[in-house]
C-alpha cells in the first residue's frame, strides 16, 4: 500500500514538473514573439536648428523634416529615432554609420555628393538676405564688401564664399548669426528662407529682402553607395506624395499666408 501510495505521489510530481516545464516554454516562446514584433529603428542625424523644418517642442524634435522622416519610417515598417547635432556633423554622422540618414533642410550640392548620396527631392527652398530695416543693402549683388553672417556648415556657408570681397562670419546657430546682425557686428545673414520668417517674426528691427540669394532642393542624405535603403526611401517619398500626406506634413507646419 505504501508503495502504491509513493508511485502515485512521484508520478504526480512528474506530471506537475512536465506541465510546469511546458508552461515556461510556452511563456518564453510568447517572449520571443514579443521580441520579434518590435520594428527595426531608422536614425536620423539632423541639427533643430532650423524651425519649421526641425525645432524643439518640449523634449521632442518636431517640424517638416521629423514629420517626413516618420512618414518615411512607418511606410518602410521602420520606427524613427532622431538624434540632434551641429549640422556640420551630419554628413560625418551618415558617413560613420552612426546614423541611418541626414535630414536638415539639406541642399544637395557637389560637395556634399562627394561624400554622401542624396534621396529624391521632398521640398524646393531658398537662400535668402536677412539685413536690418534701415539697411542700404537691397539685393545680392550688393553683399560685395560686405560682413556676412551664415550657419556654420550650411548652403549659405558655402555660397557666401563666393560673394567678392565679403567677410564670412560662420555660427554654430542660425540665431546666434541673427543676433549678431542686430548687435551691429555684421552687415547681413544668409540663410534658409523658411527658418528666416521664424527668426525676423522673433527679433525687432529686421527683414528679409524680396530677392532671395539662391534657389535650392532638400533631399535626405544616406552612405554613399547605400542604394537599397536610398531607393526604399525614395519609394516612400513617392508614396507620400501621391497620397498627399507630403503636402499635408508641410502645411501643417507652413501656412499660404507664411508662404507667400
Amino acid at each position: 500500500m505504501k508503495k502504491k501510495v509513493i508511485s502515485l505521489l512521484l508520478v504526480a510530481v512528474c506530471v506537475f514538473s512536465m506541465a510546469a516545464c511546458g508552461s515556461k516554454k510556452e511563456d518564453s516562446s510568447t517572449g520571443d514573439s514579443g521580441d520579434a514584433t518590435k520594428k527595426e529603428k531608422l536614425v536620423m542625424a539632423t541639427n533643430a536648428e532650423f524651425p519649421p523644418y526641425e525645432f524643439y517642442e518640449g523634449k521632442d524634435v518636431v517640424g517638416i523634416d521629423a514629420d517626413i522622416a516618420a512618414a518615411v519610417a512607418e511606410e518602410m515598417g521602420m520606427e524613427l529615432e532622431i538624434e540632434d547635432m551641429a549640422f556640420d556633423s551630419i554628413i560625418t554622422a551618415v558617413t560613420s554609420g552612426k546614423a541611418d540618414i541626414g535630414a536638415a533642410g539639406m541642399t544637395v550640392t557637389e560637395d556634399r555628393l562627394e561624400n554622401v548620396d542624396f534621396t529624391d527631392t521632398y521640398a524646393t527652398a531658398t537662400q535668402v538676405i536677412i539685413v536690418k530695416e534701415d539697411s542700404a543693402i537691397t539685393g545680392p549683388d550688393e553683399l560685395n564688401g560686405k560682413k556676412i553672417g551664415v550657419q556654420l556648415g550650411t548652403t549659405g556657408d558655402i555660397y557666401a564664399d563666393d560673394i567678392e570681397d565679403a567677410t564670412v562670419e560662420r555660427y554654430n546657430k542660425g540665431f546666434e548669426a541673427v543676433q549678431a546682425l542686430q548687435q551691429g557686428k555684421i552687415d547681413a545673414v544668409v540663410i534658409d528662407g523658411e527658418p528666416a520668417k521664424e527668426f525676423v517674426k522673433e527679433a525687432e528691427g529686421l527683414k528679409i529682402l524680396d530677392e532671395a540669394f539662391t534657389e535650392e532642393e532638400y533631399a535626405i542624405a544616406v552612405k554613399k553607395g547605400n542604394d537599397e535603403l536610398k531607393e526604399k526611401i525614395n519609394d516612400a517619398l513617392a508614396n507620400l506624395k501621391d497620397s498627399g500626406k507630403l503636402d499635408e506634413i508641410v502645411a501643417k507646419y507652413i501656412s499660404a499666408d507664411s508662404a507667400e
